[in-house]
């Protein structure tokens, strides 16, 4: 049995590799059920193309000459086993494991609450998929991963870094046949986070209750020299007035 792996959405073309001879008869099936899908008898000049009730109709191009089996525009749920039936002098049999893989989605990477205040704390996520590998990468190694076989409707994998590292970080999802990768933005992501949010508003408060305790001595500083300034200046007045008085009589 051969294994063909293709995208959803392209052509998977299943090659007898095998020249038919006028007589011979070649038939297609598919699935456990063993459903027939096409057939060519070219001693007939028969070429017949079902398969409809698979969802495959207007999918399918058999090769009149070889025999081989093209699908279009394939889908996830045409994975599974095909056989070709070669019946001649003797009969031969082909058969195929075709997997189709859903097209990848790029990881998405957010911030996540940190129990720390030095590191930011940040999680890789992608959602409706299977068969499929997460991965966190440093640089070009290997942090971590996690795996998923069934359709999943979320799968994430976290990661801590400090606030000042500087090395390059990238979160990749793939399968056998394709990858997507994220690259992490860590002065950009981590400035958001929420407990950083925190303590720098925290800072910006106490800056600001400082500023206004200031403001408020420097407000009472001011008030006290204006009021001895009119003191003085009173004090001086009646003093001038008394030694009027006193000059007069």
């Amino acid at each position: 049995m051969k294994s063909v792996s293709v995208m959803e959405g392209d052509s998977a073309t299943l090659q007898t590799y095998t020249e038919i001879k006028k007589d011979d008869l070649i038939l297609w099936r598919f699935g456990a059920e063993d459903s027939p899908m096409a057939e060519v008898n070219r001693s007939a000049q028969i070429i017949s193309v079902s398969g409809s009730t698979q969802g495959f109709k207007n999918r399918l191009h058999l090769d009149p000459r070889t025999g081989s089996l093209t699908v279009r525009n394939i889908r996830s749920d045409h994975s599974g086993i095909y056989e070709a039936q070669i019946i001649g002098n003797k009969m031969l049999r082909k058969r195929f494991n075709v997997t189709v893989y859903a097209r990848l989605p790029v990881p998405v990477i957010s911030s996540s609450p940190s129990s720390s205040s030095s590191s930011c704390s940040v999680v890789c996520s992608v959602v409706n998929v299977s068969l499929v590998t997460l991965s966190w990468f440093k640089g070009n190694s290997l942090l971590s991963s996690i795996s998923v076989s069934d359709l999943s409707t979320s799968v994430s994998l976290h990661l801590e870094v400090d606030y000042e590292d500087k090395n390059t970080y990238s979160c990749v999802i793939n399968n056998p046949i394709s990858n997507q990768t994220r690259h992490l933005d860590i002065g950009d992501l981590c400035q958001k986070h929420p407990g950083n949010m925190k303590c720098v508003c925290c800072c910006d408060t106490t800056k600001a209750v400082i500023q206004l305790v200031i403001s408020a001595l420097v407000g009472v500083a001011t008030v006290i020299v204006l009021g001895f300034e009119i003191t003085s200046r009173k004090t001086k007045q009646k003093r001038r007035t008394q030694t009027s008085t006193s000059v007069l009589h």
